[in-house]
């Protein structure tokens, strides 16, 4: 599968501006190809406020990150948000040390750190409630497990569905590309 096409199955939400950012696995022969891949689609969405990056290399598969960079900065500049990072070690907005700090954190660790849920766009009382309740005793689940208001999580759950089947109709049928599916922000 192409990485334009895992970006459309997996990032379409973020594409359309309607969330921070979103995770995918991606199955990468060479390292330096997939660098090469990853700076021709930031040539193409940069200038949506869009960047792609490489959060951890795993053997064969590089785990990869599509994010908006002002609604990044927006998610750590808000205080309640900057108070849960600052305990394990982010300090400030700045998207690029935030980026730099989950790495590494990813690095330390087999497991996902649980503050990837703000990365991508979870509410912090949904990342807070997985965290004490240790993944378990959720109010439903799907992108994420919903711990706060079940009734808002699944309309979002519904509307990042749709953009989803939307894109993937758009993009497979060749009625628009990758850069004409990112909004720009």
């Amino acid at each position: 599968m192409s990485i334009e096409r895992s970006l459309i199955e997996h990032c379409s939400p973020t594409l359309a501006s309607l969330k921070v950012g979103s995770l995918f696995s991606f199955l990468s022969p060479a390292c330096s190809e997939l660098h090469e891949q990853i700076d021709a689609i930031n040539g193409q969405l940069r200038g949506k406020g869009l960047t792609l990056m490489m959060a951890r290399p795993m053997g064969e598969r590089a785990l990869c990150y599509l994010y908006r960079t002002s609604q990044l900065e927006q998610m750590l500049s808000d205080p309640q948000n900057a108070a849960f990072l600052r305990p394990l070690g982010y300090d400030g907005a700045d998207a690029g040390c935030a980026l730099e700090r989950l790495c590494a954190r990813l690095r330390e660790s087999e497991d996902f750190p649980h503050e990837i849920g703000l990365f991508l766009g979870y509410p912090l009382g949904d990342v807070i409630g997985f965290i004490e309740n240790k993944g378990r005793n959720c109010l439903c689940c799907g992108c994420w497990k919903a711990y706060t208001d079940a009734c808002a999580a699944r309309r979002l759950f519904d509307r990042f569905a749709k953009c989803t089947t939307v894109y993937k109709r758009l993009y497979l049928s060749g009625e628009r590309t990758l850069s004409q599916l990112a909004v720009s922000a």
